[in-house]
């Protein structure tokens, strides 16, 4: 009897905890469902009644105004090569840097890391001006090079502050062991230590690519020429329309928002095996 009544207790507690769960998403993913719905309904029916929820007629012409009227289709490429250069520039700096903390200066890991991570007590918008006049006088304003330099001043020490974690988790007696069969220490590190924290890599990747992707400030202040935006300053600049359209508003955020949670979605298992595995000393 007890038995029974301890399956009905785990019952009911498995359930209300599931359908607690069910109303957050809900109430969570409602305003990307709305986003979305709307930008697929015809051309005044959002001014007609803007608190409908389902379009009464689908339709593509938000769409076909984004991507040929607007040529946001440029501007996606435009955040998809800065973000992409970025990650790789990133994930190459700093693989290498937290090995080398980890393997080369053990005792002072921790101090190092703490030096690093301290880069982000410093707001983006006080270093605003500073990384204005330096991108200047290399001339590389209004540039996807500079705008990736500066994203890499930012990313890469908070990847070497998470990468430390997992790099620290691989026994060095496996290193040794390879070094025994005759590899070199480069050899060692791309065959060996690199597939080791490979979800690691990943989660740190796709965390990097996110925030190059959503980044707004320095893409503001740095790029000047519509064909050099990214989707972020694009997305704004059709706020300083005199007549906004709203359809076109959420055409435009829909492009720059579902490849992100596609992305996600895809890869949320490794990046939360990523996270648990660095998670362990």
């Amino acid at each position: 009897m007890s038995g029974n009544k301890l399956f009905r207790r785990n019952w009911l507690n498995k359930s209300i905890c599931y359908l607690y769960l069910s109303i957050l998403s809900i109430f969570a993913a409602f305003p990307l469902l709305w986003v979305v719905l709307s930008s697929f309904k015809s051309k005044g029916e959002i001014a007609a009644n803007p608190t409908a929820f389902f379009p009464q007629k689908f339709s593509l012409e938000y769409y076909w105004i984004v991507l040929k009227q607007l040529n946001f289709t440029n501007n996606i490429v435009n955040s998809i090569l800065v973000a992409l250069f970025a990650t790789i520039l990133a994930m190459a700096i700093s693989s290498l840097g937290a090995y080398g903390i980890v393997r080369f200066y053990p005792r002072f890991g921790k101090a190092l890391t703490r030096v690093l991570i301290t880069t982000y007590m410093f707001p983006p918008i006080l270093l605003a001006v500073p990384y204005s006049v330096l991108v200047g006088k290399v001339a590389l304003t209004n540039s996807s090079i500079g705008l990736i330099i500066v994203y890499l001043s930012f990313s890469v020490p908070y990847a070497i502050w998470l990468l430390v974690g997992f790099f620290q988790t691989v026994p060095l007696e496996i290193e040794e062991a390879a070094k025994v069969d005759g590899a070199s220490k480069i050899g060692v590190f791309f065959q060996v230590v690199l597939p080791i924290v490979s979800p690691g890599l990943v989660a740190v990747a796709v965390y990097t690519f996110i925030n190059a992707w959503n980044e707004f400030l320095y893409a503001l202040i740095l790029i000047n020429s519509r064909s050099k935006m990214t989707v972020s300053v694009a997305l704004k600049t059709l706020e300083g329309q005199e007549v906004l359209d709203w359809g076109v508003m959420m055409a435009a955020s829909t492009l720059v928002v579902i490849p992100s949670v596609i992305f996600f979605m895809l890869i949320q298992k490794r990046i939360a095996g990523g996270m648990a595995q660095g998670a362990i000393k």
